[in-house]
């Protein structure tokens, strides 16, 4: 099942084995069920701290439980962990035998702490770039708290359990048999959820950080690289950041960063983080800025202050709040979002297969979208708003040559439609004769386009009549002291190359201000 150099790597991996671990495989005689065999019969060849058995008693097979040898860990895969599961396997591993987590001494302590019993069950898809991320963070917490056990399941192998839940996107949490959480989460998201008592104690501990000399907002491509700027010039430096990443988070393949020829968009924000470590920033990540507050007088320090309660406070603050995607705001599109409603064809595509779909925009990502989507379902619809398509000529010509598209241009969407519980179809009207026409379908991706993450700034602010923050060429706002960078500006042409330069420009713009400045009394 592996190749060469996958068998070394993995090889390499496993030498970090401080305990002998166990592989417990449930099987039945489908084909899923003799690769999974020939998987874990390979992995236990690579290493003699690795055991595998084949007498599992899981009744959703095929299944296999990562456990220390002569424990009961509460890991499970009921999936065959290659693709972009592959690295939740090899941590899944290394944790079980002992290797130290990535992951700060306080929240080890408070996952121990935890003093209930959590069983999740994650549904996931072997082509979903959010998954591993929950997988991982679930894994890890039944590794260190054996009151918490966590399955991870391909829907893909259990379509029939896809069907009675109506999963329809992924990932997808259970928790105790009853929906927990949907979409990518990291391990603070699901650690507030869990432990009630977190967010207070966050505030608190936030409360008493001494005042930062630049304090930045958002950790995507802007974020990430103002703070290493400002790190850099020896100043003190946080970044509060709802996930670090931001949108590279949801971006599969990235291709046009100069110097990489090409990455994934989860790998790409966890070098970001990496990076900005490494000039120790002080980084508050899984928070989201409520309100900023200007100083009284130039040089005064300004306040931000976060949902949960803290107030932070800096004598510059740098706001790279980047986008998200745009809804299309007719009805049916909140009703049934993860329902048949979604936003990442690459997560919830599969889910899909053989299926009818629609995509709503035209522009590059939905007609990327249309594309892929066309290689897993039955059948793609586009509907564009305009009188032509708006992506490049090359994408367009792609979509053209597929067999199984249909593209409707000059159609404005005016409801998606479904029985209660999940998505039928979409309505829209010929903007051209009026006609009103309906598609029957199982599930909507919309791709429209971004809306800044400015909403928490609005009358403290100068913003363009598109949200956007209004940015001189030094990246300096109207407000002293104030400067923003990325997406959520009036800079044009939203990319990752122009968002981290704006982020080093804002930062050295914010440090020429602070060395003429004098603080205020």
């Amino acid at each position: 099942m592996f190749d060469s150099t996958i068998q070394a790597q993995l090889r390499s991996y496993l030498e970090r084995l401080q305990q002998p671990i166990e592989l417990v495989a449930s099987l039945d005689d489908r084909p899923a069920s003799a690769e999974m065999r020939e998987l874990l019969t390979e992995i236990a060849a690579l290493n003699s701290m690795v055991s595998v058995r084949f007498d599992g008693a899981d009744s959703r097979r095929p299944s296999f439980q990562v456990s220390r040898k002569g424990a009961d860990m509460g890991i499970r895969f009921a999936a065959i962990p290659m693709g972009h599961e592959f690295s939740s396997l090899v941590l899944a591993l290394l944790q079980a035998g002992g290797h130290p987590p990535k992951v700060d001494a306080d929240v080890i302590e408070q996952i121990r702490a935890l003093d209930t019993d959590l069983v999740f069950e994650t549904w996931m898809s072997l082509t979903c770039h959010n998954c591993p991320d929950v997988v991982q963070a679930l894994n890890l917490m039944a590794v260190l708290n054996p009151r918490i056990r966590h399955v991870a399941i391909d829907g893909g192998l259990f379509q029939t359990e896809v069907e009675q839940l109506q999963i329809m996107a992924v990932p997808s949490i259970f928790l105790n048999g009853k929906p927990f959480g949907s979409g990518r989460m990291e391990l603070a998201d699901i650690l507030k959820k869990v432990d009630t008592g977190s967010a207070a104690r966050d505030a608190a501990a936030l409360s008493k950080k001494a005042p930062y000399d630049v304090l930045i907002v958002g950790g995507g491509p802007a974020g990430a690289a103002a703070a290493v700027y400002a790190a850099r010039k020896g100043i003190r430096t946080g970044i509060v950041a709802e996930r670090f990443g931001g949108q590279t988070l949801d971006t599969l393949g990235i291709e046009n960063y100069i110097s990489v020829l090409e990455t994934q968009g989860p790998k790409f924000a966890a070098a970001l983080e990496a990076h900005a470590r490494a000039y120790d920033v002080d980084i508050m990540n899984g928070q989201r800025v409520a309100a900023l507050q200007a100083g009284a007088a130039p040089g005064a320090l300004l306040t931000l202050r976060l949902e949960n309660g803290a107030q932070l406070q800096s004598r510059a603050v740098i706001l790279s709040t980047g986008a998200r995607w745009r809804n299309v705001n007719v009805p049916g599109e909140a009703e049934y979002r993860n329902k048949g409603v979604a936003y990442c064809p690459h997560c919830d595509g599969p889910l899909f297969k053989g299926k009818n779909v629609a995509v709503i925009g035209g522009g590059n990502s939905g007609v990327e979208a249309a594309i892929d989507l066309a290689g897993v379902v039955q059948h793609v619809t586009v509907v564009e708003f305009a009188p032509q398509l708006k992506a490049d000529a090359v994408l367009v010509n792609k979509l053209n040559s597929l067999p199984n598209v249909t593209v409707h241009m000059n159609a404005q969407t005016t409801s998606i439609t479904g029985d209660g519980s999940k998505v039928n179809g979409l309505q829209f009207k010929d903007r051209s004769s009026g006609a009103e026409h309906r598609i029957e379908l199982a599930g909507v991706f919309v791709q429209i386009g971004l809306v800044p993450n400015t909403d928490f700034l609005k009358g403290n602010l100068e913003l363009s009549r598109f949200g956007e923050i209004v940015v001189d060429s030094h990246g300096a706002t109207n407000v002293p002291g104030v400067f923003a960078a990325g997406d959520a500006t009036t800079v044009p042409f939203k990319q990752i190359i122009i968002a981290a330069g704006d982020g080093a420009k804002a930062a050295l713009s914010a440090f020429d201000y602070l060395i003429r400045t004098p603080a205020a009394a």
